[in-house]
């Protein structure tokens, strides 16, 4: 995988008025498509969502997922693991959340973040990185298995726009909670981060990525709406009768 290659604009002869006006359209069939999921029960979705900071994972969420029923849904950030988590294996913290069968759960980084984090720090061997990503690959493929259907998407944002919604932080009251210093000097390693996505990519594909162009809301919201349908149309739930 070459991220370099990947473009975080909007695809080729994509109108944003069309697909705009697409989208509630879009939102309805999701919606029909998770009652269908709920009433069946017999399936769970968890949607991995990855991406340097600024690159959308949080408006994405709100815009994909908040118009679907809450109560089929939940939604599961992961930050710097507690000293509880810490005290487990890495993968403990991230199987407690995993969705039971008939609902979606979408995680706001991941079981990743516990390769990428290390690898960047430079406090993670390269065999300690492959141990990781191998246990990562294993853990996915249990969860396929056991009848969890997992949608891995990667956020690629570009320097200019992550740099753009960072300043945006300083400057716009209903941004500035967001605000964290820590967040420039993550920025300033732009390169190592695109570096360890490309090497999680690689070495973590027993479910495949898809990687999403983010300097645009409205491409990205689009693009993952349209995967997660496709998703729940390959697993096309079925309404039970009665009894």
């Amino acid at each position: 995988m070459n991220l370099h290659h990947c473009t975080t604009k909007a695809p080729e002869g994509w109108n944003k008025k069309e697909i705009k006006k697409e989208f509630p359209d879009l939102m309805a069939r999701l919606d029909e498509w998770q009652n269908r999921l709920y009433a069946a029960g017999n399936t769970a979705v968890l949607i991995i969502l990855q991406g340097m900071d600024a690159s959308g994972k949080d408006g994405l969420i709100k815009d994909v997922f908040g118009g679907l029923n809450p109560q089929g849904i939940s939604v599961t950030s992961f930050k710097a693991p507690t000293e509880e988590e810490k005290a487990h294996d890495f993968l403990w913290r991230i199987h407690r959340h995993c969705p039971p069968k008939g609902r979606i759960h979408v995680f706001n980084r991941s079981q990743y973040e516990d390769v990428i984090v290390p690898g960047i720090a430079g406090t993670l061997s390269e065999k300690e990185t492959a141990a990781r990503m191998k246990s990562i690959n294993d853990f996915e493929t249990h969860l396929e298995q056991n009848g969890t259907r997992i949608l891995k998407c990667y956020l690629h944002v570009s320097p200019e726009k992550q740099q753009q919604r960072l300043e945006e932080r300083l400057s716009n009251p209903r941004k500035m909670w967001k605000y964290d210093a820590k967040d420039w000097k993550e920025a300033a390693r732009y390169g190592q981060h695109l570096l360890w996505y490309e090497k999680v990519m690689t070495g973590c594909d027993a479910v495949p990525w898809h990687v999403i162009p983010a300097d645009k809301n409205w491409v990205k919201r689009q693009m993952v709406g349209t995967l997660l349908e496709e998703l729940l149309v390959r697993i096309n739930p079925v309404y039970p009768g009665i009894g």
